[in-house]
């Protein structure tokens, strides 16, 4: 189940809106064939790997397959798996975690078990879980895992009074922050940052298969059709105000504008995350300054901080987020250390409050 675990690991960024699933089908303790999710359309881990053992000239007759999320039983853009798991007359099928899923939701285990194959769940679930964090809550509570990057000095500053703010971390933090948006589905940033920063928001200091959804915080559509973050890719406009003219302008240049008022003239935040569900955004990777940041803490939108510390002091300037000042500590949101990791000369924190 390990192994399975790795092969998801290779489906980091190209699965979306499909969970990360890696499977191998073994016998005696010897590995027949391995496999993982491919790109939307094409097969899932447990076709992958029954095609990978024949082509290897074994017969699967009473082999074990161990998957790391419970094999689909529904059609969607390929057949269900289960199908080919009892046709290929398998013995057993392990798998780490039921799918989450209301279309599988226990109904792939129960196929096979009606197919006469022995099934067991449960292996290593929580590190299946980790694997598909974002699918698991896109289908648990509508709304993707928004993972919110921070590059910081050590006395929590992420900007110069002035707004300067490249660069604090290094090269290494910098690529390593690339590979964190490579995986997600969506790069959320606001208004303020594009422009001060004229950032293009796409993957580049690391391969990339396909670029995250782009999406802008920017209640009265300001942003400039000319800026960079125009410049390819889909970008996705979150605004709160109905401006037919700037809009127009935005749409031009290739982008989609969603109108989401909250009460207070504001976008509306959490319907915003509920809106990229229901388009089957799993991971959301923001980057963004330190007012967005602290909208989005304080309406209940992240999960996870990541946050990069480089080891300087920067002394009186932008701090990581706005949050309101409280009277006693223990009003404070506590997060969990997840983990702590030297990257490059800088420090990487993963903190977080959520799901797990």
């Amino acid at each position: 189940m390990r192994r399975a675990l790795e092969l998801a690991a290779r489906a980091m960024n190209h699965a979306t809106p499909n969970p990360r699933v890696g499977c191998v089908v073994a016998r005696d303790g010897r590995i027949l064939g391995e496999g993982f999710t491919q790109p939307p359309g094409f097969n899932h881990a447990e076709v992958e790997a029954l095609l990978d053992a024949r082509r290897n000239g074994h017969d699967l007759h009473g082999a074990t397959a161990y998957v790391s999320l419970e094999p689909c039983s529904h059609f969607g853009r390929t057949p269900p798996c289960v199908t080919a798991l009892i046709e290929a007359r398998l013995a057993r099928v392990v798998a780490a975690i039921e799918d989450p899923n209301p279309q599988v939701a226990g109904r792939g285990l129960e196929a096979l078990r009606t197919g006469g194959i022995d099934v067991r769940c449960g292996l290593l679930a929580a590190e299946a879980t980790e694997m598909n964090i974002g699918f698991f809550s896109r289908m648990s509570r509508g709304r993707p895992w928004l993972r919110m990057k921070i590059a910081a000095s050590l006395d929590g500053r992420t900007a110069l009074y002035t707004g300067s703010s490249q660069w604090i971390t290094s090269e290494a933090a910098r690529a390593d922050g690339h590979a964190w948006r490579a995986r997600a589905c969506a790069i959320l940033t606001g208004i303020g940052t594009v422009v001060a920063d004229d950032p293009r928001m796409n993957v580049r200091l690391v391969p990339a298969t396909r670029q995250p959804l782009k999406v802008l915080i920017d209640s009265r559509l300001d942003v400039d059709a000319r800026a960079k973050l125009f410049d390819g890719g889909e970008v996705l406009v979150a605004c709160a105000v109905e401006d037919a003219t700037r809009a127009a302008r935005l749409r031009e240049v290739g982008a989609e504008v969603i109108v989401l008022p909250n009460d207070r003239g504001k976008v509306d935040l959490p319907a915003l995350l509920k809106e990229l569900g229901r388009r089957g955004i799993n991971e959301v990777h923001a980057e963004a300054g330190f007012k967005l940041n602290g909208s989005l803490v304080r309406e209940g939108c992240v999960d996870e901080l990541l946050v990069y510390l480089a080891p300087m002091l920067i002394g009186d300037a932008t701090g990581m987020m706005n949050l309101p000042a409280l009277s006693d500590l223990a009003q404070a949101q506590r997060l969990q250390f997840r983990e702590v990791t030297q990257v490059g000369e800088d420090v990487r924190i993963l903190a977080r409050w959520g799901l797990g």
